[in-house]
């Protein structure tokens, strides 16, 4: 894949190059009528620090997302975008595809997307990485713990004429990683042989009363406003790699997952709120294990998080979030509290952020605490 690679980083610099400079703006790199070519993407460095209660502190820099992308169109109402992260590369894949779709938006108030897009579950999800107020997303927008990840097959959303309800449905491949600790869905695009893949199918509706808000946290434009969401799921393996033989403790095949999600968000005056509960019921393929989330071959797992902040003068922002996570397999609940700021040097564009997170019960064990620090650069372009 290391050509692949190559190829794709090199097309993208010779035609950024090949290009006058005068029609070069805000990251479109080519424009002619309905034509155009856009590269652009995001670096994130990080630094993490973790300190387990009565154990060794250890740290780690690496880059946490190192992400590239081309967006381009040679038909009117067409587009086309393929993004992929350099940053977790793993073992044999030296990239992992992150959106490959392509997308038709000649309808009025509606689009249609086809490939691996964002599956239309999770505020906290959806809002990208760029926009987030802590450095790591929350449980309840993490794909570790039940949220779909970016996912293969056919995504419509869409809005109203006022655009104070959006909403969005798909029909997909899924994959899930048969970690027993974890409800690990993954793209079946970035596939590793364990993986139990399966048909999936969702939507989401939101109702903004003061107008869209986007998904995006923090408040730069100190305009009124709110929204509240409801989406779900449905999940069921298709029973063509079970690997995980019964005596298995460590890992678990996924029979069949639900999901259900309701959150809200509000803006005013610099002021920013996002609340979200999931909840997921999963069973196994076999009906009697007992391991990680699961007792008896089954789990009710529910997450709740919120986090807010607030801006001062659109450079600095103070933040905090307090988030839970319970499941039939774990003796007391899983809780976070973490507290930050954040430096906007170029608002989302070129940013500093700090959190420091203290969790206690880790993974549902009772006095299993580690407190751990976040220290994240951010440019994008």
């Amino acid at each position: 894949m290391q050509l692949t690679t190559n190829k794709i980083i090199k097309l993208a610099v010779i035609s950024a190059l090949a290009i006058p400079s005068s029609v070069l703006a805000g990251g479109i790199t080519y424009k002619d009528g309905d034509k155009y070519l856009k590269v652009g993407g995001r670096i994130q460095l990080q630094y993490h620090q973790v300190k387990p209660d009565g154990g060794e502190t250890t740290d780690d820099i690496f880059f946490r997302r190192l992400r590239p992308y081309i967006e381009g169109s040679t038909h009117k109402d067409w587009k086309a975008k393929i993004q992929w992260d350099m940053g977790k590369a793993t073992k044999d894949n030296e990239i992992a595809i992150k959106d490959a779709y392509f997308q038709y938006k000649g309808m009025k108030n509606a689009k249609l997307t086809i490939g691996n897009a964002n599956f239309p579950f999770s505020r906290e999800f959806l809002t990208s990485s760029k926009y987030q107020q802590l450095v790591e997303r929350t449980f309840v927008g993490d794909h570790n713990y039940g949220t779909p990840d970016r996912n293969v097959g056919v995504h419509f959303t869409g809005n109203t004429e006022s655009k104070k309800v959006t909403w969005g449905a798909s029909g997909t491949i899924a994959s899930i990683d048969p970690d027993a600790k974890k409800l690990d869905f993954d793209t079946p695009v970035n596939t590793n042989d364990d993986f139990n893949d399966g048909f999936m199918i969702g939507g989401r509706v939101d109702f903004h009363p003061f107008g869209k808000l986007k998904f995006s946290q923090g408040d730069f434009s100190k305009k009124t406003k709110a929204t509240i969401g409801l989406a779900a799921y449905n999940w069921s393996n298709d029973g063509d790699n079970n690997t995980y033989t019964p005596g298995a403790t460590s890992k678990a095949d996924i029979d069949a997952v639900t999901g259900l999600e309701i959150s809200g968000a509000f803006r005013a005056a610099g002021f920013s709120v996002d609340a979200q509960y999931n909840s997921f019921d999963a069973d196994t393929v076999e009906t009697g294990f007992n391991g990680g989330l699961y007792k008896n071959g089954s789990t009710t797992l529910t997450n709740t998080a919120i986090e807010g902040g607030y801006m001062i003068k659109d450079t600095i922002e103070l933040v905090a979030g307090y988030q839970t996570q319970d499941a039939d397999g774990y003796v007391t609940s899983w809780d976070r509290t973490s507290v930050g700021a954040n430096w906007f040097i170029q608002k989302h564009d070129i940013k500093v952020q700090l959190t420091y997170r203290m969790g206690e019960n880790l993974n549902g064990v009772e006095n299993n605490d580690e407190d751990e620090v976040f220290l994240q650069t951010q440019f994008v372009f």
